[in-house]
């Protein structure tokens, strides 16, 4: 199972909003197939494992990572086949959470007189498909803050500037996030102020660049702004009404999509983007900026993890901005927890991941 894992994991970041699933077929104690699902609409993880098999499959054991499917999808069920096969023995990480499968999968198995099991290395794999989980279950989004600071809690210098307060290891950590995120999510004041890309930058390997979505409730953003001058289908713009007909006639023109949102508290209604992203089939945000969009976000309920790195520097300043912003909680009591976090050193950095409890 642990070595199915690692083949699931090769399907990060081209098979969403689908799961990650890796398959490993085994007879007389040897293994003679693996496969991954590759990449979303293409074959299964046990389907390229059957294929890819050395002789005959029948009497095999077949480990998955999850529940096989038992529908008609863009693929055919993978339980047909395997009992086609004469698979004696199906070994399951997990039962897959989407309704449409949900103990139909093996269900089918047991029926067919194959022996299953399931639950191995269970609390790994739903950390791996914790995306995949929200988004299947709730139609949303699973949303992670990302932030990097300064010892001293600071985000940029009281003139703005922001490179490099992270190191390159923990640079590179970052595009290897944006590989697994569908969407990255920045304030308009993060354009305006760094002009980033956005795009995901990982040397000697092939990369997906994720949906560029800029919140700008007036309607600020400059035209010449690299993410819409680099892969303009690729942007999405999340405004409200106070932008102006004319520059979201030429956003459109240019090739950005324009979603219009509700007001909420003066700024874009954060809830209902969310639900627009995912009725697009964007099941991931990697949140990345900047303070004010943070705050925003966390009081909204959307943020589900954060990841933090801490780089051994300071720079001070009563105005230079902090990696969450807004108008602040006033009690100490109101504080929102960060739980199940872990910690560990990247490079000169200190690296620090968890998930918000409820606001």
């Amino acid at each position: 199972m642990r070595r199915a894992i690692t083949l699931a994991k090769k399907g990060l970041g081209w098979v969403n909003p689908n799961p990650l699933v890796g398959a490993v077929l085994v007879r007389e104690g040897r293994v003679i197939g693996e496969g991954t699902h590759e990449f979303f609409g293409g074959p299964h993880a046990e389907v390229n494992a059957i294929n890819a098999a050395s002789g005959n499959v029948a009497g095999s054991t077949l480990y998955v990572t999850m529940e096989p499917c038992s529908h008609l999808g863009k693929t055919p069920p993978c339980t047909d086949l395997i009992i086609q096969k004469g698979i004696r023995k199906v070994i399951v990480g997990m039962k897959d959470p989407n309704p449409l499968v949900n103990g139909f999968g093996l269900k089918a198995l047991k029926e067919a007189g194959i022996e299953v099991t399931v639950g191995v290395e269970e609390d790994s794999l739903r950390k791996l498909n914790e995306i995949f989980i929200k988004y299947i279950q709730t139609g949303k989004p699973f949303c992670t803050l990302k932030t990097a600071m300064t010892l001293d809690g600071k985000i940029a210098t009281v003139e703005n500037a922001s490179r490099w307060i992270s190191c390159g290891d923990s640079r590179k950590f970052v595009h290897e996030l944006r590989q697994k995120y569908s969407s990255i999510m920045v304030g308009v004041n993060t354009i305006i102020y760094d002009d980033p890309l956005l795009s995901n930058r990982r040397p000697g390997k092939k990369n997906r660049d994720p949906i560029k979505v800029v919140v700008d409730t007036k309607g600020r953003i400059p035209v010449n702004a690299k993410v819409i001058t680099e892969n303009p289908q690729l942007a999405l713009i999340a405004t409200t009404g106070q932008m102006d007909l004319a520059k979201k006639k030429e956003l459109e023109r240019l090739g950005v999509q324009v979603v219009v949102c509700p007001v909420k508290n003066g700024k874009v209604d954060l809830s209902f983007l969310m639900i627009a992203l995912g009725r697009m089939g964007i099941d991931s945000v990697l949140l990345e900026g900047g303070s004010t969009l943070a705050f925003s976000a966390i009081i909204d309920g959307i943020v589900d993890s954060v990841i933090s790195f801490i780089a051994p520097k300071i720079i001070g300043g009563a105005t230079a901005p902090t990696p969450v912003g807004g108008s602040g909680l006033p009690l100490m009591d109101e504080a929102i927890r960060v739980i199940n976090w872990k910690y560990r050193k990247l490079g000169e950095d200190i690296l620090i991941e968890g998930y918000l409890s409820s606001p």
